[in-house]
């Protein structure tokens, strides 16, 4: 598994990380074994980075993660959290009180003294683009109550208000072939400063997994059925925005431009950690098969990916740019 420098950290984590989201809420029922399966799994294939937040299952994801650690079985593990979407999203919510509030509880969920690195879960932009907001963050620093920030966000425009200020460790930010604008201006801008992008949502929750068809059913409780319009979060969230339909068509497109002996979904995770710019990608799991085979998708990091390429940009040209690269 490939290293990659974390910012300006002096840490390295692997190209292909562990998002928690399905660990969690909103993904349908994960039982506490398969969430154990999933973390032991992803360590023991090389994964050294675990994406989690104080919401996702108010607490339950990190608290699984805590558990993780405290067997002690790997070292070299970064745990990069997000606080900020267990309150209203308004700017004045985004205080220093709530941060500490929020880290606080975070530690006590990871068994942490000092959190790794925290992020904001994407905040409004007005938040993003204030001094005070970063100021605060440093603050958390020098307390040692965290070790670094960054800023999770849901558009380009943020992204680059973020990447602006020096002590951003880290943006994370949609990217899959479902999103391509961010490898416009985001992953150069990114480079240029020293700041790490986690590539979020890569296989587009689970479409570009290939599995799916339009009698596909979902589970009340997962976003994928409450969700798909924006109901109840940004609707880039689900399925990055693109239509279900026009997203299976998509989906029959790319598949046939997969190398031989490959799969669609490995194939789509080592085109993403390719980019450059790019960090890590995040993919979530549900079970240890899932995670075993996201990490696996490393080994093709590096090999000839140049018709997939070619195809993501054809596919997203006709299919996709008219609706999605406006929006995000």
């Amino acid at each position: 598994m490939e290293k990659r420098e974390l910012g300006h950290t002096g840490r390295t984590v692997s190209a292909i990380g562990l998002g928690t989201w399905q660990l969690g809420a909103e993904w349908g029922a994960v039982s506490d074994a398969d969430a154990q399966g999933v973390l032991a799994t992803s360590a023991s294939h090389g994964v050294t980075l675990f994406d989690t937040a104080d919401v996702y299952g108010d607490g339950r994801s990190e608290s699984f993660i805590g558990r993780f650690l405290a067997t002690g079985r790997v070292e070299g593990l970064t745990v990069a959290t997000k606080m900020g979407r267990r309150v209203a999203q308004e700017s004045a919510n985004y205080t220093m009180e709530n941060f500490r509030a929020w880290t606080m509880r975070s530690r006590r969920n990871l068994g942490a003294d000092t959190l790794d690195l925290v992020q904001l879960h994407c905040p409004p932009t007005e938040v993003i683009a204030a001094d005070e907001t970063y100021d605060a963050l440093d603050a958390l620093v020098a307390e040692r109550s965290i070790a670094a920030y960054g800023v999770s966000v849901e558009t380009c425009e943020q992204a680059l208000l973020a990447i602006e200020h020096p002590g951003v460790t880290n943006v994370q930010i949609i990217v899959n072939p479902f999103r391509l604008k961010p490898l416009d201006e985001v992953l150069p801008a990114a480079s240029r400063a020293g700041v790490s992008i986690f590539a979020r949502v890569p296989l587009a929750s689970g479409l570009l997994s290939g599995r799916y068809s339009a009698q596909t059913t979902f589970a009340a409780d997962d976003h994928r059925t409450f969700n798909r319009n924006g109901e109840a979060f940004d609707a880039g969230e689900t399925f990055s925005g693109v239509d279900y339909a026009v997203g299976l068509e998509a989906v029959r497109e790319l598949d046939d431009a997969v190398p031989s002996g490959a799969t669609l979904p490995a194939v789509t995770l080592a085109w993403i950690a390719s980019q450059p710019g790019v960090t890590s990608v995040i993919p979530g799991a549900r079970n240890a098969g899932q995670a075993a085979a996201n990490a696996e998708a490393a080994a093709l990091i590096g090999t000839d990916l140049s018709s997939f390429d070619a195809a993501v940009r054809d596919v997203y040209d006709r299919l996709l740019r008219e609706a999605i690269h406006p929006r995000w």
